[in-house]
């Protein structure tokens, strides 16, 4: 018989997977992309226009759900924000939704899939593990800025190594910070834009690759640092 520790340890990242099955098997991935968003945007603005508080709420909501259900259309959405709320607001709403719906799906991880794999880990794992959470603070903020990683699997990889809830909600929010402030600008002249793909350039990708780095340059000098140590202490031996 399973006991009430086990369910609920595996509710909640069984109740996302099945939403996340019922959401594909629906097609509501397919009923937010661009070209319906571009054939609506007078319509939705009317409505941003006329009921703004009611607005932002559910566009607040679609996002959190989009994101903790790892659907596919996060992009879209960023771009639909900044266009219906301008590039100040429409970040700031953007940046909220995500880091909560990208948090919610990282506590239903951590409770289920994060504390299966550490009962089952080795001391490798371990290591890794003490690692990831001693500089947690670059680790997640240059995997959050780096735009080569897909997003639900940052949202999920940390809580397999037991990152803390609060550095994984702060790095988030400011992690996202600056890709989203680009695509909401990009998305105020939404009618223009063509494919998802002339939004992403080799030199945005550089860009924000070289802001990941930097983030992450006290991890790379404290290990280095650590290393020297070592090594001293070994030659000393």
């Amino acid at each position: 018989m399973i006991n009430k520790d086990t369910i609920k340890k595996f509710l909640p990242i069984s109740i996302i997977l099945l939403l996340i099955i019922s959401a594909w098997l629906l097609g509501l991935n397919e009923l937010i992309n661009l070209d319906s968003i571009k054939s609506q945007r007078s319509e939705l603005l009317e409505l941003v226009n006329a009921r703004p508080v009611l607005s932002a709420s559910a566009f607040v909501a679609i996002y959190i759900i989009s994101v903790a259900l790892s659907l596919p259309i996060a992009t879209v959405l960023t771009l639909l924000g900044g266009f219906l709320f301008g590039r100040w607001l429409g970040t700031f709403l953007i940046v909220f939704s995500a880091t909560a719906g990208a948090t919610i799906l990282f506590i239903a991880a951590k409770s289920a899939i994060g504390s299966t794999l550490r009962d089952k880990a080795g001391p490798l794992f371990q290591k890794i593990e003490a690692n990831m959470n001693q500089n947690a603070i670059g680790y997640l903020l240059f995997m959050r800025l780096v735009p080569l990683f897909p997003f639900f699997l940052v949202n999920i990889v940390p809580a397999l190594f037991n990152i803390r809830l609060l550095p994984y909600i702060a790095t988030t929010f400011i992690g996202i910070m600056p890709g989203t402030f680009v695509y909401a600008n990009v998305g105020r002249e939404l009618g223009t834009i063509e494919s998802l793909s002339d939004l992403i350039s080799t030199e945005m990708i550089l860009a924000f690759t070289l802001l990941g780095l930097f983030a992450l340059l006290p991890t790379i000098l404290k290990q280095a640092k650590i290393i020297n140590i070592n090594q001293n202490n070994e030659t000393n031996n």
